[in-house]
């Protein structure tokens, strides 16, 4: 039987999901700080690091922490690589791609591993 709290709350991958795009925001928003030189993107950083920390707080109350922090770190790492290509104009090299699809693979063998779903 849930209870009314646990059947308003957000499903888990949706909520870390929610944790991944919060966390990508708050790095792209530090990065646009200037090194804290600039104010908005300063506190959108704040905001953002804020929210996606509670969010995959309350994302392991469901999902096992190994990963949950797998899939959490790991596509944000990615998501920030690929901004920094698109947006940032970062330069991208061979060994840059195999690391997105080498972490792109441990989180899809750490998935396929078992656990709480």
């Amino acid at each position: 039987m849930s209870t009314e709290k646990e059947s308003l709350s957000m499903p888990p991958w949706l909520m870390l999901a929610f944790a991944i795009l919060s966390e990508v925001t708050g790095t792209t928003s530090m990065k646009l700080s200037d090194g804290f030189t600039k104010l908005v993107p300063t506190v959108l950083m704040v905001i953002c690091y804020g929210l996606s920390l509670t969010l995959l707080s309350l994302t392991l109350r469901k999902l096992d922490v190994g990963l949950v922090y797998a899939i959490w770190s790991g596509v944000g790492t990615a998501l920030i690589a690929s901004i920094g290509v698109l947006w940032f104009k970062e330069p991208i090299t061979a060994i840059k791609i195999i690391s997105i699809a080498l972490i792109i693979l441990g989180i899809v063998g750490l998935n396929m591993g078992g656990g709480k779903h």
